[in-house]
């Protein structure tokens, strides 16, 4: 169980992370702010990702909102201090799949991960599929022909933008902000190296350059 922890509160951060520790998770990954979070999220799948609203350079909101845009169905619990209604309401309209209001004891929280996790098991995976391509994006399982096929973290997160946009020219700004959030510097060649590697695992023609722009998904080579 590897959860992604999004608390700006250090103290409070810290106790959590230790209980969540102490209760079963394996690991706990501590992100400060919604940068971090985000950065995290495209370098690492998580079980289950818990989340702050109020955070120091943004809202969780945002991070939310990121997640879900990419089709990431990893399980969203908000912790917060907001305890309106029309909050929660917000949340989970927007994707999360719980809400608990801050303070709450450490045995309800890890009972509402347990809890999410087992309702994660049973989303339907939607397929995104290319020729002889397919993505199934709860899993994260990519094949090529019916074989699996491995990615890295980046190269799937390229991948499912350019699945996710069949038929259009994806720009390379459009594919950095797919991969990294719009967080950091990117080196000028990091998208065109993420493109070679899908070529070479899953074919030749399968991703075309439109030159002076970016990528379109072509056919998948048999």
């Amino acid at each position: 169980m590897r959860i992604l922890l999004v608390e700006d509160d250090a103290l409070l951060g810290d106790g959590l992370r230790a209980g969540l520790l102490q209760g079963g998770a394996t690991v706990v990954d501590w992100a400060p702010d919604a940068g971090a979070a985000r950065l995290a999220l495209t370098d690492h799948a998580y079980t289950t990702v818990l989340l702050d609203l109020g955070l120091p350079d943004g809202s969780g909101h945002g991070v939310l909102a990121s997640l879900r845009g990419r089709l990431d169905p990893t399980p969203v619990l908000v912790i917060s201090a907001r305890d309106q209604l029309s909050e929660r309401l917000q949340a989970l309209d927007a994707g999360a799949d719980d809400y608990l209001v801050k303070p709450f004891p450490l045995d309800e929280l890890l009972a509402r991960i347990r809890a999410v996790m087992r309702r994660s098991q049973g989303t339907v995976v939607p397929l995104l599929t290319c020729g002889d391509v397919a993505m199934e994006t709860a899993s994260r399982k990519v094949t090529r022909a019916g074989e699996p096929v491995t990615l890295s973290q980046h190269e799937y997160l390229t991948l499912l933008a350019l699945m996710q946009r069949q038929g259009q020219a994806v720009s390379r700004n459009q594919l950095e902000d797919a991969v990294y959030g719009g967080h950091g510097t990117i080196e000028s060649n990091t998208i065109a190296v993420y493109i070679h590697q899908l070529r070479r695992k899953l074919g030749e023609s399968l991703i075309v350059t439109v030159h002076g722009y970016g990528y379109r998904l072509g056919e998948a080579a048999p």
